[in-house]
């Protein structure tokens, strides 16, 4: 499976930089890609806490925490939980991608740091809903992440999902990121 990342990080990102713009109409894998978009989103946030705490941006207990809980919710939806963890790990990376982009925008310039800080512990619930919301539009789109055209819907979703957040290269390419074992 890690042996597809790379091409399918490429190809998803050639189609997002080569897409046209057009009207924000998502396909069958728009819901999960909202999520994903705003599970990103959330990066900053936690980049800000960890900035003003001087905290690692890995977290292998929390994140392996994250994981278990998963895998029993998927199980417990009837779902591969090897696919719900291998698509919740692309979500965590992602994540931390986006957070030690910002964290070493703002070692460069300091002035653009965040000044106030926010609090990890009311972020995690922000993170264990979308969480378990994600694992739902898994199963829901348990059938269609298997059909031929899954890349290609997600590219177009991705795209669109991506323009209509206003994303700069950093989300986009965690956006990106936080997607390539969605098809299976």
């Amino acid at each position: 499976m890690r042996a597809l990342v790379l091409p399918v990080t490429l190809a998803l990102s050639a189609t997002l930089f080569a897409a046209p713009a057009g009207a924000r109409e998502l396909g069958d894998l728009g819901d999960l890609v909202e999520l994903s978009a705003e599970r990103v989103t959330v990066a900053e946030a936690i980049a800000a806490a960890k900035w003003h705490t001087d905290a690692a941006v890995d977290d292998p207990v929390r994140e392996e925490q994250i994981l278990a809980a998963v895998a029993d919710q998927a199980r417990r939806a009837r779902l591969d939980p090897r696919v719900a963890t291998a698509v919740t790990r692309d979500q965590i990376e992602a994540n931390k991608f986006v957070q030690r982009g910002l964290i070493n925008q703002w070692r460069l310039d300091p002035g653009r740091a965040p000044l106030e800080e926010p609090d990890l512990s009311e972020l995690r619930p922000v993170l264990d809903r979308i969480t378990a919301e994600l694992v739902e539009e898994l199963k829901a789109t348990e059938e269609l992440r298997s059909r031929p055209g899954c890349f290609e819907t997600l590219a177009r979703d991705t795209h669109r999902v991506a323009a209509g957040y206003g994303f700069d290269p950093l989300y986009t390419t965690g956006l990106v990121r936080a997607l390539p074992s969605v098809c299976v």
